[in-house]
């Protein structure tokens, strides 16, 4: 099964009749573009931290003055109010969550909520974390992985082997099937660019091979001028036929695939983006406590622990001002004018594809935001 770019919808499990009421209502509200939510958020992220143990050629960390900072466990607290509401929690952002010193204890309180856990990981501490999976009931893990081989994927993810990797994994799926159980729903998340997008469909194999049901590619955006000539701008025939290869051996095998639109065929058409609805579907809050529209830009709308009261966040006058604005032409943030996010970047642009020269991600000084 192939799917495109995600929309309002999220991953589907069993939830609760009150959850399923607030989910109902936000969406009501999310396609009146309202400012002021009664609803919940349907998905809170909460970026655990944005460190990192490894150095992938690509990610924006290496091309911007990241101070690392991590979430403190004690403002869950802030939105344990809404946790019996909201469907779905995200435990990462622009670093690799599992490094945070209170991971676990992070995973066992949120266990006491009735939340589907997710997170991404870059796959290298599996050995450390196996165990939390299975007993704090992790939902959905999806495992960065930018090649087929440990030749590739370990030359664009320093720090990253594949081998490794892949053996973890076996044993998380095997532990998972010995076990009849349904989670976690696993998937390999990779990072197209010229030097890789030919194994993608290898990538196929490789998830059959370890019992991984999902492979979702994303587009390198380019955040340097070294990294532009790996950007799949302007490389539409090649892409276009990688990606029915990959699609054709996805449905062989079982496989669920998710790409993005081959460029020129996003039907975003000449849109800035397309419809975002994070403000409204989403809380997300940084690693430094600050709120942000969502992780791919640099607008810090305010900081959490300003705010005793859940509603004081959600409906927060910079946020309603966000929802407002978001997708209006003539009144849209700077950043979302050159919007790259996978979810709602509209791929027949250049910007989509090639950030160089822009403020991209949160410059971490926080003095000047306030």
């Amino acid at each position: 099964m192939i799917l495109r770019a995600k929309n309002k919808t999220l991953f589907e499990s069993i939830i609760t009749e009150r959850q399923q009421a607030n989910s109902r209502l936000n969406l009501t509200e999310t396609e009146r573009q309202q400012g002021i939510l009664l609803s919940y958020p349907r998905r809170i992220v909460a970026e655990l931290t944005n460190a990192c143990n490894i150095n992938c050629i690509m990610c924006g960390r290496e091309h911007a003055d990241f101070k690392p900072s991590f979430f403190d466990a004690g403002w869950l607290r802030l939105l344990e109010e809404a946790f019996t509401y909201t469907e779905e929690i995200v435990l990462h952002g622009w670093g690799e969550p599992t490094i945070h010193p209170e991971f676990e204890k992070i995973l066992q309180y949120l266990n006491g909520f009735p939340l589907r856990k997710y997170f991404c990981t870059n796959g290298t501490t599996l050995d450390k974390i196996q165990d939390m999976i299975f007993r704090h009931h992790v939902d959905i893990m999806a495992v960065s992985l930018d090649g087929a081989d440990s030749h590739t994927n370990d030359a664009i993810r320093y720090g990253s082997k594949l081998n490794d990797i892949v053996r973890g994994l076996k044993a998380i799926t095997h532990q998972k099937q010995i076990n009849h159980l349904d989670y976690p729903h696993v998937n390999f998340v990779f990072t197209a660019m010229k030097r890789n997008i030919n194994q993608l469909p290898e990538m196929i194999r490789l998830a059959s091979e370890t019992g991984v049901t999902e492979v979702k590619a994303v587009y390198l955006t380019s955040f340097s001028e070294d990294m532009d000539r790996e950007a799949l701008y302007r490389e539409r025939e090649r892409v276009k036929a990688i990606f029915d290869k990959a699609t054709e051996l996805a449905d062989a095998n079982g496989i669920m695939i998710k790409l993005p639109y081959v460029q020129g065929d996003d039907p975003a058409g000449s849109m800035v983006h397309r419809e975002c609805f994070f403000p409204y579907r989403d809380l997300f809050i940084g690693s430094d406590g600050f709120v942000r529209p969502c992780v791919s830009t640099s607008d810090a709308l305010f900081d959490i622990r300003d705010h005793s009261d859940f509603s004081a966040i959600w409906n927060h006058e910079k946020l309603r001002q966000y929802r407002n604005q978001v997708n209006d032409i003539e009144n849209m943030p700077e950043g979302c004018r050159r919007c790259y996010h996978s979810t709602c970047a509209n791929w027949n642009k250049k910007a989509s594809f090639i950030q160089t020269g822009e403020m991209f991600a949160p410059e971490w000084k926080l003095n000047n935001i306030k």
